[in-house]
């Protein structure tokens, strides 16, 4: 149903919106999580397959252990409990890009219950909210393939290269209240998987999924109302605008005193509007019973250990320590923690140049300006090493380099050439500063002297001439004088 005139500020201020999440993250392992399989994205179609996949007559499954520790890794980032003790289960609803005709799962007993992931974000009025939204749970499964249609009316296409890849299923609690909070919690998981190594965290390549649950109800009551599932959403822009559609929709046809179905639909990214798909299934329908096929999975000290040992910095933890130990505001930390390779670049850069202020504006400037322009590029890519950039700001500490010079003219000779020294290439360009005050002050007074008038001038007011003198006196020295004692001399001259 699509919007209406009816539905006034007035209408839609007299409702809320309740919306669960399930996210599905594909685990880069090497294999799928049940066959030796290759786990890759973009292969021809049917070539990852084997008599595993393919479900032959008396194969059976063997569970990749990375997979399990990829889940558990997700699960400890989330402050989860860990099931220690596990077992898979068979989902009795027909894939038809399964061939087995069945999917394996995790039922009663999922890997990881519980734990929470906080957001920041900025709500519809600008005010910036921060909130922990509440996991119901996490549990490993198999992906189906893929129909693929191909334009034909009657035709379907099966790809089984995707059936068997291990995924993760994230289910939120019914806690999340607005569009704004729904990106924000999926812009934090996409961070946070990447950060930990367990998936690319692409939407557009599926590797990211996101299935949303949907009710309204009026402000000030507790009982939920009927939930709606929308799949087929391929970003968080996506997501959003399908949370504002339902949203509408649904408060529209309770106005209307019609009954919303408990149904699954689908999101029009063109339209932006839903559709139905189907009724949706209850519990019953999926006839769930322990997987005969699998042993039961036991996560001893010593595996939970050795994960956790593993484990590398979370974004907030680094965020934390971006802002307290180094003193960086908020913004700077937000953006300095986006991906772990940045993060761990400043990281390294900040204890070899000291300097923790320094160390940021260049990674936020020159170095994301490179990987901008070199988008194929991450930050440990970046030609120079931390501590070879960490040279190049010291010389600028030091005076011995304007900052100008080192960002414009020595950074890039180093990026082409990256062994180079950059202490000697400053020398060899002539670009090391003179910072002693009584080499320089003979050439101020020698500009002063040559320009008189426009002394007398700033004098009478003109305190703009400053400048003029300064561009002289660099002129003079060919570069080479430090701009900072070249303005001190000529304050005191200029009185």
């Amino acid at each position: 149903m699509t919007e209406t005139l009816t539905l006034s500020p007035e209408v839609l201020a007299k409702y809320e919106i309740v919306i669960g999440l399930e996210v599905h993250c594909q685990l880069q392992t090497n294999t799928k999580i049940f066959a030796s399989d290759a786990n890759q994205f973009g292969s021809e179609p049917n070539t990852n397959i084997s008599v595993i996949t393919l479900a032959h007559p008396g194969t059976l499954p063997k569970l990749n252990k990375k997979a399990v520790e990829y889940a558990v890794r997700m699960g400890l980032a989330c402050g989860c409990s860990i099931t220690r003790n596990t077992i898979f289960d068979r989902k009795n609803y027909f894939y038809p890009d399964l061939p087995k005709g069945y999917q394996l799962s995790q039922d009663k007993f999922p890997i990881c219950v519980g734990g929470q992931i906080p957001v920041t974000y900025k709500d519809k009025h600008g005010k910036t909210v921060e909130k922990a939204v509440q996991i119901h749970h996490i549990h490993l499964e198999e992906d189906a393939g893929k129909s693929v249609h191909d334009g034909a009316l009657t035709d379907t296409l099966l790809d089984y290269n995707r059936a068997g890849t291990p995924l993760i299923e994230m289910v939120t609690d019914p806690c999340i209240g607005s569009a704004e909070e729904a990106g924000a919690f999926l812009t934090a998981v996409r961070q946070l998987v990447r950060f930990i190594d367990i998936c690319d965290g692409n939407m557009e390549e599926g590797s990211l999924r996101c299935d949303l649950n949907v009710s309204v109800r009026l402000k000030g009551t507790l009982p939920l109302g009927t939930k709606v599932e929308v799949k087929n959403m391929n970003s968080i822009r996506n997501v959003m605008k399908a949370v504002e559609t339902e949203f509408r929709r649904q408060v529209e046809m309770v106005e209307n005193g019609e009954t919303i179905l408990q149904e699954t639909r689908m999101f029009d990214p063109e339209t932006g509007e839903t559709s139905g798909m189907r009724v949706k299934e209850t519990m019953n329908d999926y006839r769930y019973f322990p997987e005969p096929d699998l042993a039961p999975v036991f996560i001893s000290d010593a595996w939970m250990s050795k994960i956790q040992d593993e484990m590398p910095p979370l974004p907030r933890q680094l965020f934390e320590k971006f802002t307290t130990k180094y003193g960086l505001s908020a913004g700077h930390a937000t953006t300095l923690t986006d991906t772990k390779e940045v993060a761990l670049y400043f990281e390294e850069l900040s204890a070899k140049a000291e300097n923790y202020q320094a160390a940021a504006n260049w990674v936020l400037g020159p170095v994301k300006t490179y990987l901008n322009e070199n988008s194929d590029k991450t930050a440990d890519q970046f030609p120079l090493s931390p501590a070879q950039l960490a040279e190049v700001i010291k010389l600028v500490e030091s005076n011995q380099v304007s900052h100008t010079t080192a960002s414009h003219k020595l950074l890039p000779i180093l990026l082409e050439n990256p062994t180079q020294n950059p202490l000697e290439v400053a020398k060899q360009n002539n670009w090391l500063q003179n910072s002693d005050a009584s080499a320089l002050e003979g050439i101020v007074d020698e500009v002063l002297a040559a320009m008189a008038d426009k002394v007398q001038e700033f004098k009478k007011g003109k305190k703009g001439l400053m400048g003029l003198f300064v561009g002289e006196v660099m002129k003079k020295s060919k570069g080479s004088a430090d701009p900072k004692v070249v303005n001190q001399l000529l304050g005191k001259k200029l009185g």
